[in-house]
Parts: C-alpha cells; sequence; structure tokens
C-alpha cells in the first residue's frame, strides 16, 4: 500500500542512502571560532552599547521637553504609553548590547586561557 508522499524522506531511507556524507567530513569542514573574533565581537557590541546609550538619553531629553499636551485623556494615555514604549525599547537595545558585549569579553578571556592548554591524545 503506497502512503501519501508529504515530501520528507523517511529516516530507514536516509540511512540506506549510500550517497550520504560521513559525519567525520562534517566535523573536520566546522572551524573554529578564534580569540579574535571573541574580541572584535565585544568592542563592537559594547560600541553599540554606548551608541544605544548615548541615543537613549537623547530621547529622555526630548520626551522631558516636549512633553503631550492633548485635551482628550485617551489621547494622552496613548501618547504616555507611546513615549514609554519609545524609551523602553532604547534601553532595552543599551542593555542589550552592554550584555552581550560583556558575555563575549569573558569568552575571549576564556579563550585565551583555554588556549594555553594543549590536548594529547
Amino acid at each position: 500500500m503506497n502512503l501519501p508522499s508529504n515530501g520528507f524522506k523517511k529516516e530507514s531511507e536516509e540511512l540506506g542512502n549510500s550517497e550520504s556524507i560521513p559525519i567525520d567530513s562534517i566535523s573536520a569542514d566546522v572551524q573554529k571560532k578564534g580569540p579574535f573574533s571573541f574580541f572584535s565581537g565585544s568592542i563592537t557590541s559594547l560600541a553599540f552599547s554606548f551608541l544605544s546609550l548615548f541615543i537613549s538619553k537623547k530621547i529622555v531629553l526630548y520626551f522631558s521637553i516636549h512633553s503631550p499636551n492633548y485635551s482628550s485623556p485617551i489621547a494622552q494615555s496613548i501618547a504616555s504609553g507611546f513615549k514609554t514604549l519609545i524609551i523602553g525599547i532604547s534601553f532595552l537595545a543599551t542593555f542589550t548590547f552592554g550584555f552581550i558585549g560583556l558575555g563575549l569579553f569573558l569568552v575571549f578571556i576564556r579563550s585565551l586561557i583555554a588556549g594555553n592548554k594543549v590536548k594529547t591524545d
């Protein structure tokens, strides 16, 4: 009885296929990241963090000088919510970039320490 095909191969068909790539050749092609990659990523992320902190300060300053004045309470509520959302997103970007930069810097230090150990098999 033939079952309808959904475009996916069964696991038994993939295992029986002689054209499949050996696992050893796949792991040999994967290149490891070096300490320079971690350090450059950390510097880039920290630079974006300081840039977004600068922008966040400017946004807060702008919204504190230009307060919305609407006669409708619904419009006032929407404007206040929008202002809160914009300020929150800007500081969330600051925190995210800073946290990623700090994490990559710690991985950079760890890769330097782990790089001194020689593997013997």
